[in-house]
């Protein structure tokens, strides 16, 4: 009996378990009536088709996951990850090379056995709900592009990670540590210039009364922009959004041109506070040093699991090569990873309704903002009542609903 199968079997099954738990709870808690919040936004057709949407989502997500969870065990069980290994072992090739052939031989067959549920939801659910404008052209370039993107940058990534296990010993997790944590940063840095307009159009947001009601009130909150971007977020779909990103020089505020389309400037204004007040709180700046106590607490658990021969027999594989071990790594972290991201969204939702309030205080009217937050969970189709449980487990903000009490209760 191999224990360390047990215990990837058990924490597969635990997650999945979860996940379904969380869905099936949240279904439970639509709402046939209306929200007295919503009155003069939502109308009683939208809510309904909000829950539909909601439902339409739900039961569809459970057969990914469920799909994927199978074929895993059954090329698990069936010795897949030992033949897949002895083929690569066959063909005498360096032990990066093998490596690089084995994990993306791996990440294709995973992102092949998904590709028909991503171009089912895209045409088919999103279609139904009148969201997806997104051509088959562009779905299977954006699936491409993704492909190049994750072969130039991912691949080097990855040789150097196996290169530094294999050479440096026991501080490999160190040196892997510190130089992913130099490559993340300087992606993040080049990152708005040079990959998202890979995916989409940023053009300057027209001189206007919107752009000079944004940066007159980025300057009385002294917070310089380099950018002020809309994306043809239209595109790909009717749904509306708006970021922050870069840091130093190269910050940038991004609106969807449906967002802009939509909102009332006041409103957008508020929204635009929202990020920057992310960036004023200093949420980046901590969600940035977590993400690198992370990437560190991983590297030093991935240390210590490559030398476990138990959990390479549990796979079939001779040996213990560095490359079936990154794969055996991830399914055995599940747990640990399940722990820590109740963690991070909790924190992401606290941090959400931290720039709720910085918006409202420095624009000196939080209802721009709960109108905005309305319209755009309205133009989604969101779930108005989702069940406290699937939020912990998946949600980065809080319900709409929350943060607009929250600013209309402040």
């Amino acid at each position: 009996m191999n224990y360390y199968a047990i215990g990837i079997l058990a924490a597969l099954l635990l997650e999945w378990s979860l996940g379904l738990t969380a869905d099936l709870l949240n279904l439970s808690a639509l709402k046939n009536n209306l929200p007295s919040e919503c009155d003069g936004v939502y109308d009683a057709e939208t809510y309904r088709r909000s829950q539909e949407y909601t439902r339409a989502r739900t039961k569809f997500g459970f057969l990914p996951t469920t799909f994927q969870l199978l074929a895993l065990l059954l090329f698990w069980f069936f010795g897949g990850f030992a033949a897949l290994d002895r083929a690569i072992t066959g063909l005498e090739l360096s032990s990066i090379s093998s490596g690089l052939l084995f994990i993306g031989a791996v990440l294709l067959a995973s992102s092949l056995a998904g590709l028909p549920f991503r171009y089912y939801s895209t045409f088919v659910i999103e279609e139904r709900f009148g969201f997806n404008r997104t051509t088959r052209k562009t779905f299977f370039l954006d699936l491409l592009k993704g492909a190049l993107l994750l072969t130039v940058i991912g691949a080097p990534l990855l040789a150097a990670i196996l290169l530094l296990f294999e050479r440096t010993g026991e501080n490999a997790w160190l040196w892997c540590w510190a130089f992913v944590t130099a490559f993340t940063l300087i992606l993040q840095y080049i990152a708005p210039t040079w990959i998202f307009p890979l995916f989409n159009r940023f053009e300057p947001l027209e001189d206007g009364e919107l752009k000079q009601s944004i940066l007159s009130y980025a300057q009385r909150v002294e917070f310089p922009l380099s950018g002020l971007f809309v994306i043809d977020g239209s595109r790909r779909s009717s749904k509306a959004n708006a970021f922050f990103t870069g840091f130093g020089r190269n910050k940038r505020v991004a609106l969807f041109d449906t967002l802009i389309k939509n909102h009332e400037t006041e409103e957008l204004v508020a929204v635009v506070a929202h990020e920057i007040g992310h960036f004023k709180r200093k949420h980046i700046l901590k969600s940035m040093l977590l993400s690198i106590l992370h990437m560190g607490v991983i590297f030093w658990v991935l240390s210590k699991v490559l030398t476990l021969d138990g959990m390479f027999e549990a796979f079939g594989v001779e040996g213990r090569p560095i490359y079936a071990g990154l794969i055996f790594f991830s399914l055995i972290y599940t747990p640990v990873e399940l722990a820590l991201s109740f963690i991070l969204q909790a924190l992401s939702r606290r941090h959400e309704f931290e720039a709720d309030r910085y918006a409202a205080e420095t624009t000196g009217t939080p209802e721009s903002l709960a109108s905005g937050l309305l319209k755009l969970s309205t133009d989604s189709l969101s779930n108005l009542t989702p069940h406290p449980f699937y939020v912990a487990m998946n949600h980065s903000h809080p319900p709409v609903l929350e943060r607009v009490a929250a600013l209309r209760n402040r």
